[in-house]
């Protein structure tokens, strides 16, 4: 692979890393508020729900006033007939007014203050809820201004990254760009080197022709195992580098003809998947 080709192919997986991660981040944002989304319309409902409760005891809390007004009302008018009554028999009947409009009083009068005493706490829940329920729409409106702040950023950062992936990819191959942008997508490394005839994406030793095609530069080839781009990388000083240790894996390295070595040449304009259709393409020439 020429050095032009493989240093424009760093630089956009320096840009499409970026990218990509920026895009993530856009899409996973909004997703962040959600708890808060979740809190708000659940303090709304049980808002809803207790004030509906305050709404049904504060009728029936007018019910017994009503009512208590009446007995009292109906005890006083016994009282005060008793005044005027000139039979026994009236002043049964007084009596017995009386007694049942103040049993009846006291009864209604405790119904009153239990249902009184449950209102009052109901309004303080409220009151409460309520308060809760516009802070939590201020922390939200705040959070939702601050994302959409942060989202604007990272959409002008796209902006740029497209600018700079622009004026990288006249050169190269448009299919060589959509392999490789869907390597890194998955991978977050489309181009690694081939050291000591590893590869240094997956760690898998590679066969030993591959390897020296790889290191001639001719085209460009993809790993056979995570179908990243491949680059030579010249080793250290205190490194060797000994292709003949490769024939000890067996089958990679005697079979690289029956497997690799003839479809070089007919690879170009097929698509590779990683884990799958990826494996059956092991090389694109480059022209």
């Amino acid at each position: 692979m020429e050095k032009n080709i493989e240093g424009k192919l760093k630089a956009l997986q320096d840009v499409l890393v970026k990218k990509y991660d920026l895009e993530k981040k856009i899409e996973k944002s909004p997703k962040e508020l959600d708890s808060q989304d979740e809190l708000l319309a659940r303090l709304k409902k049980e808002y809803i729900e207790k004030n509906k409760s305050y709404e049904e005891i504060k009728t029936e809390v007018d019910r017994l006033k009503k009512e208590l007004a009446e007995a009292e009302a109906s005890k006083d008018a016994g009282e005060k007939a008793m005044d005027s009554i000139s039979t026994h028999r009236e002043y049964e009947a007084l009596e017995k007014q009386i007694s049942e409009a103040a049993a009846k009083e006291s009864s209604v009068r405790k119904d009153l203050v239990r249902e009184e005493k449950k209102l009052e706490e109901l309004d303080e829940v409220l009151r409460s809820n309520e308060s809760l329920i516009n802070q939590q729409e201020s922390d939200l409106n705040k959070s939702k201004e601050s994302l959409s702040k942060e989202i604007e950023g990272y959409k002008n950062e796209l902006a740029s990254l497209k600018k700079e992936e622009d004026e990288i990819i006249p050169g190269l191959d448009s299919e060589i760009v959509y392999k490789f942008q869907r390597i890194i997508q998955r991978n977050s490394e489309g181009i690694v080197a081939v050291k000591n005839g590893v590869c240094t994406g997956c760690q898998m030793i590679l066969p030993a022709q591959f390897a020296n095609e790889v290191r001639n530069g001719d085209k460009i080839l993809f790993c056979p195992y995570c179908s990243r781009i491949l680059f030579y990388q010249e080793v250290a000083e205190n490194e060797v580098e000994d292709y003949s240790s490769l024939d000890e894996t067996g089958s990679l390295a005697d079979d690289y003809d029956d497997e690799f070595g003839d479809e070089n040449e007919d690879l170009d304009g097929e698509d590779i998947e990683n884990n799958g259709d990826m494996e059956d393409e092991k090389s694109l020439s480059y022209e």
